[in-house]
């Protein structure tokens, strides 16, 4: 053991004194390194940050959740615009008809959305996104209410005049969300109670914004906007045990039974499995991770090269002590494992460069990006073991060389 540890300590020294001896010559050397790493350890950092952060908006939508709409999501449809403009919008009847007939699902619910001004005496906030829900809404769809209370199952069915605020507009409004519990605001010059305030949930990309939203008991909402032009929409959430794919099935057999379609008739609705969408944003961020990859990998290439020629010129600079070493009786192991060593130890300096420059990039991305930049563990882990088989693949033929010197003639050369 103090034998290894003896090694490495001499291959680190060498390192060392090879970097200071040669400042310019081994930085540019190991610059392919720095850059591969770069590249790859940024590329997969901000891809990660960027997955998790759709990932994580994607469940706010629902797991094992079925959209019934009359568009398609994600607009990878072949069908013409118009063929899904002539399609009858959802409706607040066929949500019922559904929780009658599936076997499947574990709730349903049905919402429409618009917009309208908030106001409080003289203050307003335009634009701002209405929701109107049905009971089984904070079922489906992640709707964490962090003061208040959620609306009640009396104020649903009667559409009583209350509301639930998100955060931000309870901030912009009232300072803190506490104070906005219990007060009156008003939509189209009618006054609605705040009984909840949602939890802050930071920046979506996409999804429901309930930071910036207003969620509403549907039949109240209903009497204020037409349903027709408020982007109705059924959602379905499965019992545990059962896939998307069955429940998807099923809803197309009970959609069908309600639009009274012919076996020979199209659908006239569509069907957004949540589920799916999330495997075909994995499929595009796999292929990002790979074209990071292919350009990382040219780098690693052009650096092993870099590093190759360093421990070429190191080997004919030491030929000498190398023989020398052999002479007194160093066995061509050793030599070979401490030539590894220094080529291994070069490209992780390299490395380590590389991931200073990935760090500072990701403080920089992440005050810019509405979502933080992470290395993982499994990320570093990645870079350093890169490191290291690139350094033992780039110093094995320089260090066989080594290895295989004959001592008497190592000695007389210069």
């Amino acid at each position: 053991m103090l034998r290894v540890l003896l090694i490495l300590w001499n291959s680190f020294k060498m390192a060392l004194q090879e970097l200071k001896n040669n400042k310019l010559r081994t930085f540019l050397s190991l610059f392919g390194i720095t850059i591969g790493i770069f590249c790859i350890i940024g590329v997969l950092a901000t891809v990660e940050s960027l997955q998790s952060k759709v990932q994580n908006d994607l469940k706010s939508l629902g797991s094992n959740t079925i959209y019934v709409d009359k568009w398609e999501m994600g607009g990878g449809s072949e069908q013409p615009w118009w063929v899904f403009m002539k399609r009858p919008y959802p409706k607040y009847h066929e949500m019922y008809a559904i929780k009658t007939r599936s076997d499947l699902a574990s709730a349903v619910t049905f919402s429409i959305r618009n917009r309208a001004d908030l106001e409080l005496e003289d203050a307003v906030l335009t634009g701002v996104n209405c929701y109107g829900v049905t009971e089984d809404f904070n079922k489906v769809v992640t709707l964490d209410v962090g003061y208040g209370r959620y609306i009640t199952e009396s104020e649903f069915q009667h559409g009583a005049p209350v509301i639930i605020l998100g955060h931000t507009n309870a901030e912009t409004l009232f300072g803190t969300p506490e104070r906005a519990l219990g007060k009156n605001v008003k939509f189209k010059a009618k006054s609605f109670t705040v009984v909840g305030v949602v939890k802050k949930q930071g920046t979506s990309m996409g999804g429901w914004q309930f930071d910036e939203a207003v969620v509403f008991p549907y039949k109240r909402m209903a009497s204020m906007f037409t349903v027709e032009y408020s982007n109705p929409l059924i959602m379905v959430k499965g019992k545990e045990g059962f896939t998307s794919t069955a429940l998807s099935d099923e809803l197309r057999g009970i959609m069908r039974s309600i639009h009274r379609l012919k076996p020979r008739e199209e659908d006239d609705f569509s069907l957004n499995d949540i589920n799916i969408i999330g495997e075909q944003v994995n499929a595009v961020f796999g292929s990002i991770n790979l074209g990071g990859w292919a350009i990382a990998g040219l780098s690693l290439i052009v650096g092993a090269f870099g590093v190759a020629n360093i421990m070429f010129v190191t080997v004919r600079e030491r030929t000498s002590q190398i023989g020398l070493k052999k002479a007194i009786g160093a066995k061509s192991a050793t030599i070979l494992t401490e030539f590894l060593l220094e080529s291994a130890f070069l490209c992780l300096l390299g490395g380590l460069i590389g991931l200073v420059l990935v760090f500072l990039l990701t403080k920089l991305l992440s005050a810019v990006l509405p979502f933080p930049i992470n290395i993982s563990v499994g990320t570093l882990t990645l870079a350093i073991s890169i490191c290291l088989i690139v350094g033992v693949l780039a110093g094995i033929i320089p260090a066989s060389i080594a290895a295989k010197m004959n001592p008497v003639v190592a000695i007389r050369m210069k």
